[in-house]
């Protein structure tokens, strides 16, 4: 071996990592190594990478605390998740102050579980990088889900239903936050969601700094579906300013029907605890109104920055209709907020609003003149009003009328968003993993959440998270079918008819993981190291050919 290749094999032994190792645990009713998940996690210092496998088909106490101590890594979480060979129904974990907690436990992913019952929130983060997947959360007194007002950052909401959670005017079924000095740009991802039937509060109260809500169905909220403000002033941690960050939304392919009496469908701005001072984007959505009465699509009060809004779809049913499409609360219309800044302005620095491309029902007040190239029309030509299949016929008014592309405002632009929705959001039920539509316009992409049939519809893509099984390009023909998890709920103000397209085929979800031998741990060697070594290999190889030929 030449003198040049023994110099490489010695850097490289000097530069090869230390073997790294995860740990898969099981837990179970019987023939596991725990019974309990709180008893794993509170005898056990999970590392990165680490597996939990939870038996479903049992139900497990609440009160579990995921501590510091269990936490991942960037990119090599530690990972709970529902032993799908066992059990045909989710792992329920029930009852307790908070059903589970993540305790500065970051980079954590959660999936698979049926979480219920607990007193203060059924899921508390007061971590970064937590990911909840395939989950439903349930049946809440208080709060649902429920973000920390300190040490929270980046949090990631996917495949999963909210239902039956919330109460009175201050706990919601989402409440989210982030910890603007702990993890500054911190990102909310809330996707492919159903969240429906609140008992309480806003179906999603967020203060966090920045919210990217895609592809989600929301309905029948207490208050509003959504509730888009400033962090809490009262909670923050030292070093905290109401000007240290803005809290922006970018609100894409979203459906939204409000049930309840309350006038408002989304409040932006603040309340008198925390103003956003951010920017809303609003890009193809559609929002229902299915009762009578006064109805504000959007309300600004307490400190907005800026609003843009386009491909939009604004509609009341009912006789009489004439919904509001933006209420301004003036500061003659509010109280003095309890924290500085005390101004009662309903934008921080005048009045900012751009869209374009939207549908109006024709007797609708409020309109922005700042709007361009608004179809008007009394009916949005949706399938069918009546069951709310919300899918334009081939001849609706909303076919082709989008605006491919939604342009930013010069003096207001939003920072990186989702320019145009590629998916359809779950049809009034619980997406399974993987079960996403990819929305494939026309000629020109439609007005609203939904794609018409006639324009290309939904094409069926298997997909698992944000990592796609099927390449850019796939025909929906060559990709296996996906659908609705099973179990999901109808809402109950509507419990004839469902809103949304016809149930598809189930989806494939893959291999079934195959069952541990509870009498060990499976130890793993980190794929890294082995693929590392496989190209010291390969280079070792050529550099020696080449030496040989030399000689």
């Amino acid at each position: 071996m030449s003198r040049a290749l023994l110099r490489a094999a010695a850097c490289a032994c000097v530069a090869l990592p230390s073997f790294a190792y995860a740990a898969t645990y099981t837990v179970g009713p019987s023939g596991r190594q725990y019974t309990q998940l709180s008893t794993l996690v509170d005898s056990v210092d999970l590392g990165p990478g680490d597996i939990v496998l939870v038996d479903g088909g049992a139900t497990y106490n609440g009160n579990i605390v995921v501590r510091s101590g269990d936490g991942g890594s960037a990119g090599n979480p530690v990972t709970f998740r529902w032993n799908r060979s066992v059990g045909s129904t989710r792992p329920v974990l029930s009852g307790g102050s908070h059903t589970i907690k993540f305790q500065q436990s970051n980079h954590v992913v959660f999936e698979g579980f049926d979480v219920r019952g607990g007193t203060s929130s059924c899921l508390f983060s007061e971590a970064h990088d937590v990911t909840v997947r395939d989950t439903i959360i349930r049946d809440c007194p208080s709060h649902g889900i429920l973000g920390a007002d300190n040490n929270s950052g980046s949090f990631t909401l996917e495949y999963s239903e909210v239902y039956n959670s919330g109460s009175g005017t201050h706990r919601h079924p989402i409440y989210m936050q982030s910890d603007q000095v702990a993890y500054p740009g911190s990102v909310f991802l809330m996707r492919y969601n159903y969240v429906h039937d609140g008992n309480g509060g806003s179906l999603l109260k967020n203060r966090h700094e920045r919210a990217l809500i895609y592809y989600n169905w929301f309905e029948d909220s207490a208050y509003q579906e959504l509730e888009l403000i400033g962090p809490d002033c009262e909670t923050q941690q030292s070093g905290w300013s109401p000007d240290l960050r803005r809290e922006d939304v970018d609100l894409v392919g979203n459906v939204i029907v409000h049930t309840s009496s309350w006038r408002n469908a989304i409040r932006t701005g603040g309340d008198l605890n925390g103003r956003s001072q951010g920017r809303l984007r609003m890009v193809n959505n559609t929002i229902v109104f299915n009762r009578p009465g006064i109805a504000n699509a959007v309300l600004v009060q307490l400190g907005q920055e800026s609003l843009e809004m386009h491909n939009n779809v604004v509609f009341q049913t009912g006789s009489g209709a004439a919904p509001n499409v933006l209420r301004v609360h003036e500061a003659s219309e509010v109280e003095t907020p309890y924290c500085a800044p005390t101004s009662r302005e309903p934008w921080t620095s005048g009045r900012k609003v751009a869209g374009s491309n939207n549908w109006i029902q024709s007797s609708a007040t409020l309109v922005p003149a700042e709007l361009t190239g608004t179809v008007r029309g009394a009916d949005p030509g949706f399938t069918s009003i009546g069951q709310f299949q919300l899918r334009p016929t081939t001849n609706s008014p909303l076919v082709s009328a989008g605006n491919p592309q939604p342009p930013s405002p010069s003096a207001f632009p939003f920072p990186s968003p989702l320019q145009l929705p590629q998916f359809d959001p779950p049809l009034r039920a619980k997406l399974a993993i993987g079960g996403q539509v990819a929305r494939v316009p026309g000629a020109r992409i439609d007005i609203g959440a939904l794609e018409s049939a006639g324009g290309g519809g939904g094409a069926r893509l298997r997909r698992n998270g944000s990592a796609p099984l099927a390449p850019p390009g796939t025909s929906a023909s060559a990709a296996p079918a996906a659908a609705r998890d099973a179990g999901a709920t109808a809402p109950r103000a509507q419990a004839a008819g469902r809103i949304g397209d016809a149930p598809p085929a189930p989806v494939n979800q893959g291999p079934v993981p195959t069952r541990l031998d509870p009498r060990r741990m499976d130890v793993r060697i980190t794929p890294p190291v082995v693929l590392l070594w496989q190209r010291m290999s390969a280079w070792f190889g050529e550099v020696a050919g080449r030496d040989a030929a030399r000689r």
